[in-house]
């Protein structure tokens, strides 16, 4: 009896073992995605899988989904260190109507990286989406070559960040934020916020409802050679409290309601070689908040003027 126990537990011993090797190895590290996919598919390259989502199950921590052809392929949320790249196709596409289009959600204490890449793809909340790209928990997250529109539902964001970890780290390059009903990027975690280091290169934030750039709680964001135009709501091109701070850089901002918005005590907007005009009021500091430039700019148009000593030692 104790020899027949013996090899009933040897044999599921084994069966799991199995089960386990079989698991990892139906993870691939690159799957492929197309519209005439099938999520029942293996997601290799020749029996691609229809969604996102579908591919993510099936690829491993720190791989990669590429897009075929462009077409969309469905909402996504990670919560493993992967690279969703839609380069091959142009664009690929995510149509997040009524919902985000892709929530990054790294919790994992076993994934070591906790990294994102997220690279050429488009998201298009028809009206209705609530948020391009909702931030919760990673390290390291990299928006490159997208377009997020129509993120007009609430609160209508094109990115939203709102992790509390500390030396949290965003990366935008070469990406298009605009017709959102809210802020082109809004960094904002509470009173933890100070953890993330935002820095856009390259890129567009144009025409959305409130703001262009909101820096919340002590975050501290860069942003070079981009263009932060026609925002009408009240925190016009870039909004920012709490002790967060923001350097501007070879940028134009223009047509917003006010230009730069340093609202409390800590709030610091450093602006150099930078072209501001007909901006309805250039810059606006409150509460201590400090808007200072290195004297360099280019501005004109409506609105008060930079302060008149430049500040470049600060």
């Amino acid at each position: 009896m104790n020899k027949f126990r013996f090899t009933l537990n040897a044999l599921a011993v084994l069966v799991f073992t199995l089960a386990f090797v079989s698991l990892a190895q139906a993870q691939a590290t690159r799957t492929w995605v197309s519209g005439v996919g099938d999520d029942a598919n293996p997601c290799s390259r020749t029996a691609p899988c229809k969604t996102f989502a579908g591919a993510i199950s099936k690829t491993a921590t720190n791989g990669e989904i590429d897009a075929l052809d462009p077409a969309g392929f469905g909402t996504l949320n990670i919560t493993k260190s992967i690279t969703v790249d839609g380069t091959a196709t142009g664009s690929a596409g995510v149509l997040n109507a009524g919902t985000s289009g892709v929530i990054v959600n790294i919790t994992s204490g076993t994934d070591v990286r906790k990294t994102v890449t997220l690279r050429s793809i488009s998201y298009q909340g028809a009206g209705s989406g609530t948020i391009g790209i909702r931030i919760l928990a990673a390290t390291r997250v990299f928006v490159e070559n997208c377009y997020i529109s129509g993120q007009n539902g609430s609160p209508g964001d094109g990115i939203k960040d709102e992790r509390t970890a500390a030396n949290s780290l965003l990366e935008v390059d070469n990406t298009t934020i605009t017709n959102n009903s809210g802020n082109g990027i809004n960094i904002t975690a509470g009173a933890s916020a100070s953890g993330v280091n935002v820095h856009v290169s390259n890129s567009r934030l144009q025409g959305n409802g409130n703001t262009g750039m909101v820096l919340t709680n002590g975050a501290k964001g860069t942003i070079y050679n981009s263009a932060i135009n026609g925002h009408s709501g009240s925190g016009g091109g870039f909004f920012l409290s709490g002790t967060s701070e923001v350097s501007v850089d070879h940028c134009v901002v223009s047509n917003n309601n006010v230009g730069f918005i340093a609202s409390a005590a800590g709030s610091v907007i450093r602006v150099s070689n930078t072209t501001a005009i007909n901006n309805t009021t250039l810059a606006s500091a409150a509460g201590g908040g400090v808007v200072t430039s290195y004297g360099n700019n280019q501005t004109g148009g409506v609105g008060s003027p930079f302060p008149s000593t430049p500040t470049s030692q600060q």
